[in-house]
């Protein structure tokens, strides 16, 4: 590889060059990336986003909650005059945060070169 300033020829994997002050830094693609609004258009059914973000055993305990926050909020509704129906949309935006909050686990299987023409 040429170093893209001086054009001195380096070695494929090289972090500097030893001819100028070029030093390689390193930047993240959007490739091998999770995006946080998609997990979180996702977690409409509770759990698909963190399975989006690589967590599938997460994201299966949180499907399966959300049947027990339908019947624990079913349950409260009937002690509270229905106010308790509230804790519906509370589990729901919580697992909503989660998914937002958490780094994703998704990482690229192929070691990415670059475009090759």
């Amino acid at each position: 590889m040429e170093c893209p300033l001086c054009g001195h020829i380096l070695p494929k994997d090289a972090d500097a060059c030893d001819q100028c002050d070029w030093v390689r830094t390193d930047t993240e693609t959007a490739e091998g990336k999770a995006s946080d609004a998609v997990a979180v258009m996702l977690s409409v059914i509770p759990g698909l986003g963190h399975v989006y973000k690589g967590y599938k055993l997460i994201g299966l305990l949180f499907f399966f909650g959300a049947v027990g926050a339908l019947l624990a909020g079913g349950l409260a509704a009937t002690a509270t005059a229905g106010f308790g129906l509230f804790l519906i949309p509370i589990y729901w935006f919580a697992v909503m945060f989660h998914v937002y909050g958490i780094e994703d686990r998704v990482a690229s299987t192929v070691q990415d070169e670059g475009e090759e023409y």
